[in-house]
């Protein structure tokens, strides 16, 4: 979105804001403008429901992914050092805590959002995170996403300008483009090239 537009947008709504809170102060509202923030997809909530329905009923898997996701930085790597923190966070509790977190990740590894290293503290030391929007376009390849979630995910991520969905072709394949011609004698249109993605939805 071009920024003019966006600081439009901006505008717009804090007239609307003042209106309907006059005695509103900017100390009042929790800012996005500290370290305590992370940027977060703004399909999240859909797409932790849409995780919970491939997980199966009573394994949710959406409150874990999201608390990872919550401790991440751009490189979409983690370290799971802090497991017992890390399933409290993520809302177990109890003598049983641990071993339901664990099996949420391991859960989410297997439906493909996250990729697993075994390391110093066992078989869930380190993890990887995958454009979810990929894995569920797979996924709905594969029949296993509700029509009416899907088309929910597809407009609004056309609302928001996501285009991540277009990565994936109609056989479950990651298009990118080739770089082989990069030169400057003559600029020529770049053809598609398919590779397969390393994970894949299971159930």
């Amino acid at each position: 979105m071009p920024r003019n537009k966006q600081r439009d947008i901006l505008k717009r709504q804090l007239d609307a804001r003042s209106k309907l809170w006059p005695d509103l102060s900017d100390g009042m509202i929790w800012k996005m403008d500290n370290d305590g923030w992370t940027a977060v997809p703004r399909l999240m909530p859909l797409m932790m429901g849409i995780m919970d329905d491939l997980s199966g009923k009573g394994f949710p898997v959406g409150p874990t992914y999201f608390e990872m996701w919550c401790r991440l930085r751009e490189e979409a790597f983690l370290t799971l050092n802090r497991p017992e923190e890390m399933a409290f966070h993520a809302g177990f509790e109890g003598q049983r805590a641990l071993r339901t977190w664990k099996d949420r990740v391991q859960r989410l590894a297997n439906l493909g959002f996250i990729g697993l290293k075994a390391g110093p503290l066992g078989d869930l030391s380190y993890a990887v995170f995958y454009n979810p929007y990929h894995i569920l376009k797979r996924a709905f390849l594969k029949g296993l996403i509700q029509e009416k979630k899907w088309q929910a995910l597809v407009i609004r991520a056309n609302e928001v300008s996501a285009f991540d969905l277009d990565d994936i072709d109609d056989a479950g394949e990651l298009i990118v483009e080739s770089d082989d011609d990069e030169d400057d004698t003559e600029e020529q249109p770049v053809a598609p090239k398919k590779i397969k993605k390393a994970s894949a939805v299971k159930r």
